[in-house]
C-alpha cells in the first residue's frame, strides 16, 4: 500500500527578536534624570547613589550628573565573596 509519510514538525522558525541589552552610558559620560544607563537581565550591575533599578532590572539615572562605575566586595549568604559592579551618578561640578 503506497502512501506518503507524514511531514512532521520542523525545528526551525523560532527566531526571537533581539533585546538590545547592555551598557548604554559609559564611565564619565554626562547624563540627565531618567536616562537609561544599563539594560540587563538580573542584577549583573547594582544600583548605587543616584541610580534606581526598574521592574525589568534596567538601571536609570535619578539625577543629572556623571556616570561612575565602581567595584564593591559583597559577602553572599553562604559566606563567599562576590565582586559586584556598582553604577553611580555623581553630581557634575
Amino acid at each position: 500500500m503506497a502512501h506518503t509519510k507524514s511531514g512532521g514538525s520542523t525545528k526551525y522558525g523560532r527566531d526571537a527578536q533581539p533585546k538590545y541589552l547592555g551598557i548604554k552610558k559609559s564611565d564619565g559620560q554626562i547624563v540627565k534624570t531618567g536616562n537609561i544607563l544599563i539594560r540587563q537581565r538580573g542584577a549583573k550591575f547594582l544600583a548605587g547613589t543616584g541610580v534606581k533599578r526598574g521592574g525589568d532590572d534596567t538601571l536609570y539615572a535619578m539625577r543629572d550628573g556623571i556616570v561612575k562605575f565602581l567595584t564593591k566586595r559583597k559577602i553572599r549568604f553562604d559566606g563567599t565573596l562576590r565582586r559586584a559592579k556598582v553604577v553611580t551618578v555623581v553630581p557634575a561640578i
